[in-house]
């Protein structure tokens, strides 16, 4: 209910500075832990010369990243919001990187965009649509064969800060709290996939580093902007130990968390 508005407005701040969209990518980068799970996936997965679908690509902080890190990688974003799509592409007109990245405004439960690809991201997107196993046959449609995918996305273990019955969300934009493993791995089986990894994210540790970076200080700014200078202060003695906690969420397995980081594959046809 707090997040979203937020994450609006900080949108809308760096769209009209659009050089300095990158510095809230390394920002978002930086603080969220699905964003650690997911680049250590993409290490794992991606070559020169493969074609990448970053569905529901938001600002494009991942097909900025996958056109940066990863030479001779061509990168797709689609988003089906267009004020994200039009900061997205001022910033990337202004870089080299963003020669590799192609945007377009798509709905994914009937896309127009155009396969084959070889790895589809799906960043915190399933949660969104209510119809989400129509959007992973389209998913599988479009993969190439032996292609991957990845899907970050909340648990329905409090995954939407959704811990007391009748509690309002904190992310207001999801149409359900979230997946079990068990649950998602059999509608990715169902479409055809094998699923390679199911891993819980935001474990022990996770789940207090995002407390601690990402809703205490969202909270307060849902207050009043005015908080915005607080925060510098408040991060000098937090930020290490934030960042510390998501580190040991990675090295340690989690029987269980918050949020869920999956990998499946499409067999050769």
């Amino acid at each position: 209910m707090e997040y979203d508005p937020i994450k609006d407005r900080l949108g809308s701040l760096f769209g009209r500075y659009p050089r300095l969209l990158p510095v809230l990518f390394s920002l978002l980068h930086l603080f969220f832990l699905r964003a650690w799970y997911v680049r250590r996936e993409l290490r794992r997965l991606l070559k020169p010369g493969m074609h990448v679908l970053d569905a529901g690509t938001g600002f494009g902080q991942y097909a900025w990243h996958v056109a940066r890190k990863y030479s001779g990688v061509a990168v797709v974003g689609t988003d089906i919001k267009e004020n994200y799509l039009t900061w997205a592409k001022a910033c990337f007109r202004t870089s080299a990187a963003g020669a590799a990245i192609v945007l377009q405004h798509d709905d994914l439960t009937a896309p127009n965009v155009e396969g084959p690809f070889d790895c589809i991201l799906a960043v915190d997107v399933l949660e969104h649509i209510e119809d989400d196993v129509r959007v992973l046959e389209h998913f599988a449609r479009l993969l190439a064969s032996s292609g991957h995918i990845i899907v970050s996305t909340p648990s329905n273990l409090g995954g939407s800060d959704v811990l007391v019955e009748g509690q309002d969300s904190f992310i207001g934009e999801h149409v359900r709290e979230g997946y079990g493993r068990t649950e998602i791995t059999r509608k990715l089986e169902r479409i055809g996939l094998t699923v390679v990894r199911a891993d819980y994210t935001y474990g022990h540790w996770g789940s207090r580093a995002w407390r601690m970076l990402i809703k205490h200080p969202i909270r307060l700014l849902s207050k009043s902007i005015w908080f915005a200078p607080l925060l510098a202060l408040y991060y000098v003695p937090v930020l290490p130990v934030g960042l510390m906690f998501n580190r040991l969420d990675m090295v340690r397995p989690n029987a269980t968390g918050t949020g869920l980081i999956v990998v499946a594959k499409k067999q050769l046809e």
